[in-house]
């Protein structure tokens, strides 16, 4: 009997646990209204997810202490993949889904996303930038930078400020937002008179070696690298390109964001590299600060945009949802209709990441990249 007793405390406990692997939740009132999150918790994209799952639980916890309005928030792993990207979803939709933050990555957003637009439910991606995220789909917007958008400005932003006149791309071509940016960067960068004069690609973010692509930009004198990629190949080009003794301007975009907190990363390789943030966390803005505080008193390390995205979708659901006059008893359809309405219409949100944000009926925001360069370990306006 004894043992019976002490079978069923460890499975109970071995449940327990294994909730808590696949994501949180955090507790609102009963007539909280329920807002979902999908992202990577764990995986070589855990950075994202978790800066995301943290931004979106200070808001929240903001917000439930304002009283009127709740918000209860349950955020799931997908692992940065697209089928536990939509069983993440089947799980939140058992669970009562009616707002969906997210998903946080581009593949599974893309997948996720499709499922959204036939239930009918909202949707407000922060960091899925690829323009397959809201094609067709009139519920899904999305917080971050369009892929096209950061290619072209970029492009621009070389080209306007003289930074390099050979210029040598580094990318994933196996995904969908390193591919969106580098086609629409290519194309500028052509108009603008100047040249690639190499591409090299790699096919997973796990790639452990890029000798042959640094080799090649090396050996074709190219004096900027653009690199339209995440942090984690980003941080292994950077320690290569050192051990090689190759140093041109290093150029990245949002997805680099997170590079300074990667674990076992040396900062002072990061040191002079450029990109394209929305979001600098030592910015003198008092909104910025009082987020950054909360956020290192919770987490004990500095935001990076993607927290920073994340809090601003909770409080742009928030605005919108007072405004259409939502409540926790509207059903996922209706609110879904509502938000849509606000957000295509005439309205505009102030937050951490840009000012007078609009929305446009394609799902794309409307608002300005911020280029920084890294300097002793923090970002630096240019």
């Amino acid at each position: 009997m004894k043992m019976k007793k002490l079978l069923c405390i460890a499975l109970v406990l071995m449940m327990i646990f294994s909730l808590a692997a696949c994501g949180g939740n955090e507790e609102g009132s009963a007539d909280a209204i329920k807002l979902g999150g999908i992202g990577p918790l764990t995986g070589t994209a855990a950075i994202y997810g978790t800066a995301v799952y943290n931004g979106a639980k200070i808001a929240v916890e903001e917000i439930n202490a304002l009283g009127g309005l709740q918000f209860e928030l349950n955020f799931q792993d997908d692992e940065n993949d697209a089928e536990k990207g939509v069983n993440a979803y089947t799980n939140l939709k058992d669970w009562g889904l009616q707002i969906l933050l997210g998903t946080v990555t581009t593949t599974p957003c893309v997948a996720v996303s499709s499922e959204t637009y036939a239930d009918r439910i909202f949707e407000l991606t922060p960091s899925a930038s690829s323009a397959d995220v809201t094609k067709g789909k009139d519920n899904v917007f999305q917080m971050c930078f369009t892929d096209p958008n950061q290619g072209i400005t970029a492009a621009d932003y070389i080209a306007d400020n003289a930074l390099g006149t050979k210029i040598a791309v580094i990318y994933n071509n196996a995904d969908a937002y390193s591919t969106g940016i580098y086609t629409a960067f290519a194309s500028e960068i052509k108009a603008k008179g100047l040249e690639i004069v190499y591409t090299g690609t790699f096919s997973s973010d796990d790639n452990a070696d890029f000798s042959v692509q640094l080799t090649g930009a090396k050996s074709a004198e190219a004096d900027l690298v653009f690199l339209p990629i995440y942090y984690t190949p980003a941080s292994l080009i950077l320690a290569q390109a050192h051990s090689m003794d190759y140093a041109p301007t290093f150029f990245g975009v949002d997805g680099m964001d997170g590079i300074l907190t990667l674990k076992g990363f040396d900062t002072s390789l990061a040191d002079g590299v450029m990109l394209m943030t929305p979001f600098n966390p030592w910015s003198e803005d008092q909104k910025v600060a009082s987020f950054v505080a909360s956020y290192e008193a919770a987490y004990g390390e500095t935001p990076n945009q993607f927290a920073a995205d994340a809090y601003d979708c909770v409080y742009a659901i928030y605005d919108a949802c007072q405004e259409a006059g939502i409540t926790a008893e509207s059903s996922a359809e209706e609110i879904c209709d509502a938000l849509v309405g606000v957000f295509t219409g005439d309205f505009t949100f102030d937050g951490l990441t840009g000012t007078a944000m609009t929305w446009s009926t394609a799902g794309e925001v409307s608002k300005s990249p911020v280029v920084c360069v890294i300097k002793d370990g923090i970002y630096v306006d240019m």
